[in-house]
């Protein structure tokens, strides 16, 4: 009798352990559930082979040049309303960065002509000349002097921009009339929301920074001139890149997702996610194409503005402080800010409007 009453005494756990079991059961199961409810939302598993019923997922889109024209249309009936945004935008450019960028530019331009030599010769050599200068402009920007607190101040001048874009499309496309002094002054609510699934999104770019020093670094040690190790390099590249175009087709999603009343960083980013199952690449495409577009419109506008700057102050040597190309790219940049905005906004409301799930 008494070795039995010492084996219960010994079998009893004490209370803080149980306490702390518990403790430690409340703090996982939200994980638990929340990984259960992931799996059940989403049928396609890491590295395991997803049948076509599993996958396969409506996704009704207009072709893509009549959804280009058609984001653009509803831009053009309201141009007054955007107009004046994509204006406020320029202004607070200006503000802020100013246009003392036109002494850069010549400087540019200058070394360019300098430096090219016979690079750009025959009938497209200044064709060829402007699309380079045009190219190095955008890429490296204009006023390389910029103090951080300008910096700052341009990002949220540009998430204002979009915030206010995505804004006055909602209510717009609601039946509302939206004015444009309502939307800078209400629309700036979710600035910190997006802000964060900004900050996933530049993370998201990781890989592809990742396979850019690798092809750099490859390239500059001859690496790439032929034999395994060149395909392997390649291979990592290609790979690195698609990994970071999986990820943002879903997060390009989620900054529209994330201006909703109400809604946080993760939900928005978890949303995003769900939306996207089984239409991935359909949705890659579409915004694959946007870009495309984006460049295309660039090239014809900015090269001909920049033959013309040439030309015009060869003929008037007076006019050399009008900095006509640098105010072209901030009002451009605002147009393409804004039509991106309305873009991803208006291919985020037709995924939402085809709300099959997947099988």
């Amino acid at each position: 009798m008494a070795n039995k009453k010492k084996t219960k005494a010994a079998v009893k756990v004490p209370l803080a352990v149980v306490a702390v079991v518990k403790q430690a059961r409340r703090v996982v199961e939200p994980s638990v559930n929340r990984i259960k409810k992931l799996m059940a939302r989403r049928p396609h598993r890491s590295f395991r082979l997803t049948r076509r019923r599993d996958y396969k997922r409506s996704l009704r889109l207009p072709g893509y040049w009549s959804f280009a024209r058609f984001a653009w249309k509803i831009l053009w009936q309201n141009w007054r309303l955007f107009g004046g945004l994509a204006l406020v935008y320029v202004a607070m450019s200006i503000v802020i960065t100013g246009l003392g960028a036109q002494q850069s530019y010549s400087n540019l331009a200058q070394a360019l002509k300098d430096s090219s030599g016979d690079l750009f010769k025959g009938n497209f050599g200044p064709v060829g000349q402007a699309g380079l200068l045009l190219f190095t402009s955008v890429s490296t920007g204009l006023s390389p002097d910029l103090t951080q607190a300008q910096t700052v101040f341009g990002g949220l001048a540009s998430f204002l921009c979009f915030l206010c874009a995505v804004w006055l499309l909602r209510n717009t496309l609601a039946g509302n009339k939206p004015r444009l002094r309502d939307g800078l002054y209400n629309s700036g609510s979710p600035i910190l929301a997006t802000a964060l699934v900004t900050f996933v999104v530049t993370l998201q770019l990781l890989p592809a920074a990742v396979a850019i020093v690798i092809y750099s670094a490859a390239s500059s040690s001859g690496m790439l001139d032929g034999g395994v190790v060149a395909m392997l390099v390649w291979v990592s590249v290609v790979l690195l890149g698609l990994l970071s175009l999986y990820w943002l087709t879903s997060s390009l999603i989620a900054l529209v997702i994330v201006t909703l009343p109400g809604m946080y960083p993760m939900r928005a980013l978890r949303a995003a996610g769900d939306l996207v199952v089984g239409r991935r690449l359909r949705i890659l495409y579409r915004l694959l194409w946007m870009a495309l577009m984006v460049v295309i419109v660039w090239l014809v506008i900015m090269i001909p503005i920049i033959l013309f700057d040439d030309w015009i102050k060869h003929l008037l040597p007076a006019i050399n402080w009008l900095p006509i190309v640098p105010l072209s790219i901030v009002a451009l940049s605002a147009t393409t800010l804004i039509y991106a905005s309305s873009y991803v906004y208006m291919l985020y409301r037709r995924i939402v409007d085809d709300d099959a799930s997947p099988a």
